[in-house]
Formats: structure tokens, sequence, C-alpha cells
């Protein structure tokens, strides 16, 4: 009797402290709010991000989101080859990489959260504020006379590149009066020190510079831009881009690849909620649902203490 009692004790032992691992273990997996997420960015959107992620991890202690700035090429490469669950990008997929995706038996969840924009900017010693985008498609396609000293991207991999280019129905940027860096700060800055130079950038980083790059925006000036069909020129401002008159404007969009209800599913919906919309609003993008605003309405005039 007492070698059975022996037997069940070890039994129970061994039961208790399973279920003790299995909730320690439970406890610590990610949610919807919980747990650690690596998030890949468009690097010409990063500053955008960076709100939203400062303002989730300050509201849900208990979620770590790390951002990791890319190309386009870079994070749409690494979306299709599962080196990304989490993708913040200036596109939606295309019917392709939708196909890639089912066959895989993967079913991304798209989520829009911001209408962007792109902007072009000049040095401040030009006194032309105004421009029209057949100029800039004409120089891309090589026409002579566009009035253009050279244009200046961030990336030959970024989305402001693939942007202009579909606009220009152009496979490759030209190989002369074109220059390209590697962030949106460097492009600012270099138009800021060269005269006759147009930059191409995300508006976010005009709108929310870094400290050291203020000194370089002051230097600047965000051009209007006229369509091609236009006669207008429209900047890139949240009224412009609201009523949908500036012709150089983008949508923004989450994709969540995780395939179960992850932080990625929480973090997208906190994008696209009421808060995550007002912090679009308060960064000079435009978010897609207008924030609602509420209203005391008092009855009657309360007088003053006297």
């Amino acid at each position: 009797m007492l070698k059975y009692s022996k037997v069940f004790g070890l039994v129970a032992f061994v039961f208790l402290f399973a279920m003790c691992n299995q909730k320690s273990k439970n406890e610590s997996e990610e949610t919807i709010l919980k747990g650690s997420l690596d998030v890949t960015v468009d690097e010409t959107i990063k500053p955008i991000v960076d709100d939203q992620v400062a303002v989730f991890e300050g509201t849900y202690y208990d979620a770590k989101i790390n951002v990791k700035p890319k190309s386009e090429v870079e994070l749409i490469n690494d979306l299709l080859n599962k080196k990304a669950k989490v993708v913040v990008t200036a596109r939606n997929l295309t019917a392709e990489e939708l196909k890639r995706f089912e066959k895989s038996k993967i079913n991304p969840r798209v989520t829009p959260f911001a209408i962007d924009a792109i902007a072009l900017i000049s040095n401040k010693s030009n006194n032309d504020t105004l421009i029209a985008l057949k100029s800039v498609i004409d120089f891309m396609q090589g026409k002579k006379d566009t009035g253009i000293k050279g244009l200046v991207f961030d990336n030959p991999n970024s989305s402001t590149v693939r942007y202009m280019k579909d606009l220009a129905k152009m496979k490759d940027i030209p190989a002369t009066g074109v220059f390209s860096f590697k962030t949106n700060d460097e492009v600012i800055k270099f138009v800021s020190e060269n005269e006759g130079m147009i930059g191409v950038v995300g508006v976010n980083w005009l709108s929310q510079p870094s400290a050291n790059m203020t000194q370089y925006i002051e230097k600047v000036n965000i051009l209007g831009v006229k369509g091609v069909n236009g006669n207008q020129y429209y900047y890139p401002s949240q009224n412009d881009l609201a009523e949908e008159k500036y012709p150089l404007a983008r949508d923004l969009f989450i994709i969540n690849c995780q395939g179960y209800t992850g932080l990625g599913m929480g973090f997208s919906s906190f994008m696209a909620g009421e808060i995550g919309q007002r912090i679009i609003l308060k960064s000079s993008l435009m978010p897609v649902k207008t924030p609602g605003r509420k209203l005391n309405i008092r009855t009657q005039i309360l007088k003053d203490k006297e």
C-alpha cells in the first residue's frame, strides 16, 4: 500500500509541475496586446510609424514593437520570403503577390490606415515654388528644356522611386541627372545645399523632422504641384489630400501575415482605430477615418462666480 502511495504522490507531483509550467508558458505567449513583434517599415514613412509605436507601447506596457526600416523592394521581398510577418507599406499587394501567398496558404490581412504624400522640394534660393508634374516626367524620360537641373531620390529601391517610375512609365530611372542616396534626410540636406535640384521625399520627413534636420528643412521650399491634366497647383497639405487634389498622394497599409491572433492584429487595429487615426491627423497626413469629436452641449449659460 505504501508503494502505491509513493507512486501516486510522484504522479501528482509531475502533474502539478506540468500544470504550473504550462501556465507559465501560456502567460508568456503573444496576444493582441502582449509580447514582442518585429515590424518592417517602408523607410519613407518611418516617422509616422515611430509615433504610432511610441503611443501603443505607452498604452500597453506588455507590448514591444521593434521597427525595422527598409526600402520597399527589400520589404516586399522579406514578406514574400517569410522573413517578415508584419510590414507597413506605401502600396497594396499586387495580384501576383497575392497568388504567391495563396499557394503558401497564407491570407494576408491588409489594413489601410492613412493617406500620405510624396513632396517635391527645392532650394530656398529658387524663387519659383511651383512645378508641373509633366516637367518632372519629361525630365525622367530624358526630354530637354524642362527647367529641372536634377532629381534627387532617397534610394533606388524605394517606394518614391517606384511611384515616379510608374508615373513616367519607365522601367529604370535615368542614368544621368538623377541622384540617389540612402535616406530622406540625406535628400533634404543635399537639396538645401545645392541650387536647382528637386528632391523627392515622403512629406512626413518634412512635417516631423528630427532636431538635427530642422536647420536643413528651413532652407528648402515645399513645391506646389500641378497634375498632368490639371490647371491648378496644390500642396501636400491635409486639406488638399482630403479633397483628393494633390497629384502625388498615396495610400498607406499595414499588412499582417502572422496567421494567428497575435500582436500584429492588435497593432493593426490600433493604427486604424480612434487613437491611431488621431495620431495620423496630428502628423500632417490624412487619416482614412476622421476621428470623432465629443461636444458638451449646455442648456444654459453658467454665470461667472462672484
